[in-house]
């Protein structure tokens, strides 16, 4: 009974000694962190730099214009919003529209003369069509890199050729790789969308690479035994297994290429992060508040496709429409914070 007494009591003081360790371990992890952040901040001058909280809370009065109705009730008011979106036509370009909606509707004309698709939606529609096309540009040189980058596919060292060249897109951002295109094609949406398909070059294929890495080994070694070439192996092997895979991550670089499309925009390439610029340098706050809520609906109607298309790609997910997705978000938010 002694002994028994007392290695219990050895498992518990190791219990203990294991739990202070931890503790101790934790404690220097969290001093280890706030010294880094005390550093970082002192780096980018946020300890004693010029921070100005009271200036930049007066400052939202001119972001968030108020009206008073009734001479005390407080309102934002959206108006002074929707008469520059509609002025600058940042979300819906009246002339080409017309093509469309008119009676009869001159749909030739709208599709293939004055190629309306994007251009109906005015300032809107140039960012997101750099997001698209630029996504559209390098998605197959991202393939062929993702591909021959993978050491399945490609020997090391052989591979780095490839991963080592999706390392240095990756490791210029886009809006610098807009102004290397400056002398090419000048300041504007062009620049901007060569600049965004070579960062979905580097980005989409590392996702690729690493897609490919995690697949299993069952269907490639079946494929060998039945004397399968290595393009076969490649096609039928190995992206049947991704496929999916691949679908999604486009479409997520797809929303992060519309976000690029903005910030390219500030720097003079056009679309919604022009309008952001000009009428900041104008300080016109109230206006660049207006033109930042039309980023916000941009963006999020973007994520709303792409998470449709992404939904109908998972077997096991029950597809919802367009309608209940938007209208039954209260419903799904209220049963989550349930749960």
């Amino acid at each position: 009974m002694e002994n028994a007494s007392a290695e219990v009591n050895r498992q518990f003081e190791k219990i203990r000694e294991t739990r202070r360790r931890r503790a101790i371990g934790w404690a220097g992890l969290l001093g280890f962190i706030l010294f880094v952040l005390i550093q970082g901040m002192s780096a980018t001058e946020l300890l004693g730099g010029d921070v100005r909280i009271a200036y930049f809370v007066g400052s939202l009065r001119e972001f968030f214009p108020i009206t008073f109705v009734f001479g005390f009730i407080p309102f934002l008011d959206v108006g002074q919003y929707l008469a520059f979106i509609r002025r600058e036509e940042l979300l819906y370009n009246p002339e080409i529209g017309g093509l469309l909606f008119n009676w009869p509707p001159q749909l030739y004309t709208f599709f293939f003369q004055e190629l309306g698709i994007f251009s109906i939606f005015g300032e809107a529609g140039i960012t997101l069509a750099m997001g698209v096309v630029g996504t559209i540009l390098g998605f197959p040189i991202a393939l062929m890199f993702g591909v021959l980058g993978s050491e399945r596919v490609t020997p090391f060292p052989f591979n780095f050729i490839f991963r080592g060249t999706m390392s240095f897109i990756r490791a210029i951002p886009a809006i610098v790789w807009t102004l290397i295109f400056i002398p090419f094609a000048g300041l504007g949406p062009t620049s901007a969308t060569l600049a965004i398909a070579f960062d979905t070059i580097g980005n989409l294929g590392r996702l690729f690479v690493d897609e490919l890495e995690e697949i299993e080994e069952g269907s490639i070694e079946a494929m060998q035994t039945t004397g399968a070439n290595q393009p076969q192996i490649v096609f039928f092997g190995m992206l049947s297994q991704v496929k999916t895979s691949f679908i999604a991550w486009t479409l997520y670089i797809l929303e992060i290429n519309v976000r690029i499309a903005v910030t390219v925009g500030v720097v003079g390439a056009g679309g919604l992060g022009l309008v952001v610029e000009s009428q900041r340098g104008l300080l016109n706050f109230t206006n660049m508040m207006a033109t930042l809520f039309c980023i916000f609906i941009l963006i999020i109607s973007v994520e709303l496709f792409s998470q449709r298309l992404r939904s109908r790609l998972r077997s096991d997910e029950e597809v919802r429409s367009w309608r209940e997705l938007i209208f039954g978000f209260p419903n799904r938010m209220a049963n989550s914070m349930l749960k």
